[in-house]
């Protein structure tokens, strides 16, 4: 299908990376289906674009049904999705023992199975109401951290790791014959207004030593400024989706290039140090 005639469908599209990449399509004369809790931040895209461009849903990831209904609205609309971006999620930041189990629970419920419920209508909506081997493009908006570990960030990181992990089974699962693509996006750290708005559990008091990675990251945050610039990205994304046969993976970001480097060689070298201690474990066939 032409670029030009492909019709968007977006999660989390009124800030951040999501608002970014609406206003990009819709820039480039695209179609755009803008999901999101608050609506009231998408009010200047609708006064700006016509129906026959835009349209906006209030969505709630963490509610099956309401993703559901969503997807129907779309068809409705417009009969078809090219393009879904799963990108909704959210974030607090603490060492293990800070952050309490709602909050935990916040963030998987919105990272990973709020992923899962669009995930799963995404591939159903491709392969059953889109035109017969039309298929999609299925982008996963993941995070260096699901391939990285870092101090501070282990919930929001484990969803990120389980969800780069759902991923990579389902595009091994899916029939080619429905033409469906999948891509994990796997961005670095990039100015948008999420960087004011993340919240901190309260310190635990075992954390106290100021020289502490996280304790030192904690102290800093209100002056921490993102590396990369999100309209940039956005436009890179923009450009990923044009791709006939995209990467499952797919990390940006000088910071992310730089992280997943780093692991590679250290995943690299532990393999190598310790390969000889596999020898004679396979039971004879």
């Amino acid at each position: 299908m032409a670029s030009t005639s492909r019709v968007w469908f977006i999660t989390g599209a009124s800030s951040g990376l999501g608002r970014d990449l609406t206003e990009t399509i819709l820039q480039k004369g695209e179609t755009v289906v803008a999901t999101a809790r608050r609506l009231s931040l998408l009010n200047d895209l609708v006064t700006q674009y016509s129906s026959e461009r835009l349209l906006v849903i209030g969505l709630d990831v963490t509610q099956q049904q309401q993703v559901v209904d969503a997807f129907s609205q779309a068809k409705a609309r417009f009969g078809r999705i090219d393009v879904v971006v799963n990108n909704a999620g959210t974030t607090n930041l603490g060492e293990l023992e800070s952050v309490a189990d709602g909050q935990a629970k916040i963030i998987m419920d919105t990272n990973f199975w709020g992923a899962i419920y669009v995930t799963r209508e995404t591939i159903r909506f491709f392969r059953e109401e889109n035109p017969a081997g039309a298929g999609g493009l299925l982008l996963q908006i993941s995070s260096i951290a699901g391939l990285v570990g870092t101090p501070g960030r282990a919930f929001y990181t484990a969803s990120k790791h389980a969800l780069n992990g759902l991923t990579e089974c389902v595009a091994a699962e899916i029939d080619p014959a429905w033409n469906i693509k999948i891509t994990l996006i796997e961005p670095g750290s990039f100015n948008t207004e999420l960087i004011s708005k993340t919240t901190f559990s309260d310190p635990h008091p075992a954390y106290s030593n100021p020289n502490l990675p996280f304790t030192r990251l904690r102290e800093s945050w209100a002056t921490r400024v993102g590396r990369g610039d999100s309209r940039k990205a956005a436009e890179v994304f923009y450009k990923l989706a044009g791709l006939p046969d995209p990467p499952l993976h797919f990390v940006v970001g000088g910071d992310a290039i730089q992280m997943a480097r780093d692991k590679l060689a250290e995943l690299q070298a532990s393999v190598d140090m310790y390969e000889s201690w596999s020898a004679g474990l396979d039971r004879d066939m």
